[in-house]
């Protein structure tokens, strides 16, 4: 009997490997903010269908407790894609290399991403490991990668964003690799564990594995762990992968045949030993790209059938790309539809959908608005669309009629210029008081109104939309100083519950056909093929 040590699969579940050293040029990380804009562009769409689909991935877990295999390739693929992108831009700068547009490991390009496909996730877990369990974490991510707060500054509230650690240590590379030629290794090694840090988390919190993340900072290209296993004669000889095989510095390398050594390589003995227990989610799982844990005749062994590699081709990537971004904005015209019938249904009175109730006041003797009327300018198609508008005022003080009319605002601002008021406008909620003295007449006296009503309780002046600028005048009608009124504003519409009705059923037909077509290609993708 003999051993050998061949390299095991690494402890956590989530595997990130990288060329041993980092190869960069002194200029050319100056352009890659630009050079990566294509695929910033393609990630943006991939993360959305991402998350959509880590939705369907969670409510699969909570009740099979098992992760859909296809979306679990998906999404490990938009990881390694993303990763691929940060090594060759600002995560790294460590090649020059240009990432490949696909989901699918690239087995001679310099950096590796692979996760383990859990057979069995806790149900309960699901439901807080991705928040609660992963505050810690998300604190730590924090430092490492930077981000964002609020703050309170010149009176207002404004979001600040901040530097991570990893932005921070490629750009002490970059300025070193441009003065020396020469990327420093030992910001390399902390760069990869730092990242590795990251997307052992980043798996965690997209449900992927139920391993918690290690508090600890493996440095280095390549994961510290090997297992070394028992061998008989007669097997096949072990087949160690030599990036898994390098060491990091200040890591003893692994043992190596030496000269008086020599003879017939050293065998594996007996069945396959499997680096997970039987009893562990990852018992059985298939080696990833480049690395061979089987015995004779295994997915990947010398010898033995190529592993299986997942089948999403870029027409089934596209299909679930369009079908998402199709169903969220189908879901968008669901909710526009529902609330078209909703408002038609719930808020429209004697004919007219009224808006909830707003206080107009002022302590001199006149409030003026025209943020509701100036959408309505041109009676050819707004004045259409929208149909006659009603405006309703109720004064709050029961000694006093009120008094509510629609005038040109070239004809508002001469009456009430030089008059105390305050005026309303772009949706202002208290408006902007104007300081001056009483009117010259009372504003019934005057003929400047095109539609007009005062009175005690609530009155209604309805107005036909023309072409023009146009201000609503609230007042006290006998002109006396404090103003103060309840307002409501409506319109006819009349098309909104029939344009609400069938926005609603064929959005849901749109978001059937997305549903289907993402279906589709997520079921195709599941049959998985041989290399």
């Amino acid at each position: 009997m003999t051993t050998a040590t061949i390299p095991p699969r690494p402890s956590y579940p989530v595997h990130v490997d990288s060329s041993t050293e980092p190869v960069a040029s002194r200029w050319l990380w100056l352009v890659k903010w630009l050079l990566a804009v294509p695929h910033y562009i393609v990630l943006a769409f991939l993360w959305i269908a991402f998350t959509i689909l880590s939705i369907v991935a969670f409510f699969a877990i909570l009740f099979t407790g098992s992760y859909p295999r296809a979306i679990f390739d998906f999404n490990v693929g938009v990881m390694r894609w993303s990763w691929r992108v940060a090594y060759y831009a600002y995560g790294a700068l460590a090649t020059d290399r240009y990432p490949p547009f696909t989901l699918a490991e690239v087995p001679d390009y310099p950096t590796h991403l692979q996760i383990d496909y859990p057979h069995h996730l806790s149900r309960g877990l699901v439901l807080v490991k991705w928040w609660l369990l992963a505050i810690p974490h998300y604190l730590v991510l924090a430092i490492i990668v930077g981000g964002g707060r609020w703050a309170f500054e010149d009176n207002r509230w404004r979001y600040v964003d901040s530097a991570g650690l990893v932005g921070l240590l490629a750009f002490i590379a970059a300025v070193v690799l441009l003065f020396t030629g020469s990327y420093p290794r030992p910001i390399y090694d902390l760069l990869l564990g730092l990242n590795r840090w990251v997307l052992r988390v980043a798996a965690y919190v997209a449900l992927m594995t139920d391993q918690y993340p290690p508090f600890r900072l493996d440095m280095g290209p390549h994961e510290p762990h090997a297992l070394v296993v028992s061998s008989q004669a007669g097997g096949p000889p072990s087949a160690p992968n030599p990036a898994m095989m390098s060491s990091s510095p200040g890591q003893a390398p692994p043992p190596t045949q030496g000269p008086s050594q020599q003879g017939p390589p050293q065998q594996v003995q007996g069945p396959p030993q499997q680096p997970y227990a039987a009893g562990s989610p990852y018992a059985g799982a298939e080696p990833y790209p480049g690395t061979y844990y089987g015995g004779p005749g295994a997915p990947g062994a010398p010898g033995g059938p190529p592993p299986a590699r997942s089948g999403w081709t870029g027409g089934r990537i596209v299909s679930v790309v369009v079908g998402v971004l199709v169903g969220l904005m189908s879901l968008g015209g669901l909710a526009a539809g529902g609330a078209m019938v909703v408002a038609d249904r719930a808020f429209r009175e004697n004919g007219f959908v009224m808006t909830p109730t707003e206080t107009w006041r002022s302590g001199g003797y006149a409030v003026v608005g025209n943020v509701l009327l100036e959408s309505a300018r041109d009676r050819t198609l707004p004045g259409r669309l929208i149909g006659d508008v009603r405006i309703e005022a109720t004064s709050t003080r029961t000694d006093v009629p009120v008094f509510v009319g629609v005038a040109r605002a070239s004809d508002a601002r001469a009456y009430l210029s030089g008059v105390a008021h305050v005026f309303r406008n772009n949706g202002t909620r208290n408006g902007q008081e104007i300081t001056g003295g009483a009117p010259p007449a009372a504003p019934t006296s005057l003929d400047i109104w095109v539609s007009q009503a005062n009175g005690a309780g609530t009155q209604a002046a309805v107005w036909s939309p023309e072409d023009g600028s146009w201000s609503a005048v609230v007042m006290n009608a006998d002109g006396s100083p404090g103003v103060s009124a309840s307002m409501r504003f409506g319109a006819e519409v009349p098309w909104l519950g029939g344009v609400g009705v069938g926005l609603f059923l064929v959005s849901l037909v749109v978001l059937g056909g997305s549903v289907t077509l993402v279906a589709v290609a997520v079921a195709r993708a599941s049959r998985r093929t041989t290399a």
